[in-house]
């Protein structure tokens, strides 16, 4: 039996996770932020997830002209895997929606990538 004596061993509790994801609003009349969510991942499919997710919950909360550019990348597998491809090569991604009166800004980003 083979036991490893290293003690070295990164301690991933007290590190932040690879990718960072972050969604907010901000309003086109006088361009405040409003926080949406925030989550860390530690793989650009655990981010893209999330951002799926995110996505769905603002678009179930748009009118249908609104919500049609969120639907649509949804269900747009090939613009997935073009994300899949930024995150795992260290670019950031982002999607932006809008309404009448606010821009809805996902973003995910590497771990020391610029935001």
């Amino acid at each position: 039996m083979l036991t490893s004596t290293h003690t070295d061993a990164p301690d991933v509790s007290t590190q932040p996770l690879p990718y960072q994801c972050r969604a907010a609003a901000y309003t086109l009349d006088d361009a405040r932020s409003i926080p949406l969510g925030s989550h860390d991942a530690a793989s650009p499919r655990l981010a893209l997830r999330w951002l799926r997710e995110r996505t769905h919950h603002i678009t179930d909360q748009l009118e249908a002209a609104y919500a049609r550019p969120g639907l649509h990348w949804l269900t747009d597998e090939a613009e997935h895997e073009r994300a899949l491809t930024y995150l795992a090569s260290g670019t950031g991604y982002q999607l932006t929606l809008y309404d009448d009166s606010t821009r809805y800004v996902l973003v995910i980003y590497p771990l020391g990538a610029a935001t």
